[in-house]
């Protein structure tokens, strides 16, 4: 059988990043026990955020953050254990947490399990109070119309205000539904298509995507979505926000 020859899906731009499962490479990272790390987006890229795919094998272990990062975990597959003192919470497929910075505790996987983690330095905002620990299932969140479209939900996973400087969201868009504008903003994106597929627009260049795929969008990169196919495409999203420009 000849070799595939080179091809792929997967893009690099100044202002995005389209990687695709057929270029994920898996590394293990200093603290972490039992789980590969497949690093998606970090500052080397241009990221001022890391977003990663965790592949925990049983009793694998997150690496103890240091002081001042941020972390939030989307749990793909499997269960995870999520250990804070007097406090332990099993995260199952659709499972989410948020840890505020300089929060003790572990993540353990009680099986083989997948997660997307997040981490980014925390950016306080004077006069605002300390953002808290929140969890929950994605399953059990309300589902938001984006712009009035009933095609296009939103689940947000994130609490809102001041203290919390980054959100995450799920939004599924049924076969044939797309955002209803090409969007250029000064926040930046990660995004792990989770189901289904469609054309991505990043910058000037016209993507198809399925699940599986993973997308940076640097502030500003013009950016557009739209779902094909019988089934509906479904991803997941970070974006920073809630913090003026120049702090």
């Amino acid at each position: 059988m000849l070799p595939h020859l080179g091809e792929t899906r997967s893009s690099l731009k100044s202002d995005h990043l389209l990687q695709t499962p057929d270029t994920f490479i898996r590394t293990p990272l200093p603290g972490g026990e039992d789980v590969d790390f497949i690093v998606h987006a970090g500052p080397r890229l241009g990221a001022n955020f890391t977003m990663m795919t965790a592949e925990f094998r049983l009793g694998g272990r997150l690496p103890v953050l240091t002081p001042g990062i941020e972390r939030f975990v989307y749990v793909l597959e499997g269960d995870v254990e999520l250990d804070r003192p007097f406090e332990t919470t099993i995260l199952k497929s659709g499972g989410f947490a948020y840890l505020p910075p300089n929060t003790p505790h572990a993540f353990e996987a009680k099986t083989a399990a997948r997660a997307v983690v997040i981490e980014k330095t925390y950016q306080p905002k004077t006069g605002s109070r300390k953002p808290e620990v929140s969890f929950g299932q994605e399953q059990d969140l309300p589902s938001e119309p984006l712009g009035g479209d009933p095609g296009l939900l939103v689940k947000r996973m994130m609490p809102d205000g001041v203290p919390y400087d980054f959100a995450v969201n799920t939004m599924t868009y049924d076969p044939g539904a797309s955002l209803a504008m090409v969007e250029v903003h000064v926040m930046e994106h990660g995004l792990l298509m989770l189901e289904g597929g469609g054309i991505y627009r990043l910058g000037d260049h016209w993507y198809p995507t399925a699940a599986g795929d993973f997308i940076w969008m640097a502030p500003y990169c013009p950016q557009w979505f739209g779902a094909i196919g019988k089934t509906p495409a479904k991803y997941l999203i970070y974006k920073n926000w809630n913090r003026h420009p120049l702090e």
